[in-house]
């Protein structure tokens, strides 16, 4: 299975709308914005916790955008989209809250699937079973 370079730009487009998304959330915490403050308070947390959430985040986007290490950043972003969702069921947030964190967590994975040939091997949604993808094994002497 190759990548067509309609479904690489498929992928890239739905990967770039989150990403976008998360490189503006992470820098309105970098910058500590008024609403910023308020909302992160509303929520239960710190002040002082604003500043590391933004670097946090910044650091796990900027990996998801670097197709080496875009793996890594999609997982590290799904942990992160995982709290969020946690807080916001927490303090009672309205549905919208989570349901839009889920959808980024699903654009996220999904424009990496369209992009990387890897991630269709281990995540096949034509109902081939995982028994295809040839996986060797060592022996330790």
């Amino acid at each position: 299975m190759t990548t067509s370079k309609t479904t690489f730009w498929a992928g890239t487009i739905a990967s770039g709308l989150p990403a976008l998304f998360l490189l503006f959330d992470a820098g309105i915490k970098l910058l500590k914005l008024p609403v910023v403050v308020t909302a992160t308070k509303e929520l239960g947390y710190p002040e002082s916790s604003i500043l590391v959430t933004g670097v946090v985040l910044l650091a796990s986007t900027v990996l998801y955008i670097v197709p080496r290490t875009s793996v890594l950043g999609a997982i590290l972003l799904t942990g992160y989209l995982g709290g969020a969702i946690a807080t916001h069921l927490r303090v009672g947030a309205p549905v919208f809250n989570f349901v839009f964190a889920i959808a980024i967590g699903v654009l996220l994975w999904g424009g990496l699937w369209l992009r990387d040939e890897r991630i269709r091997n281990l995540i096949p949604l034509t109902g081939k079973s995982l028994a295809t993808i040839n996986l060797e094994t060592e022996r330790v002497p």
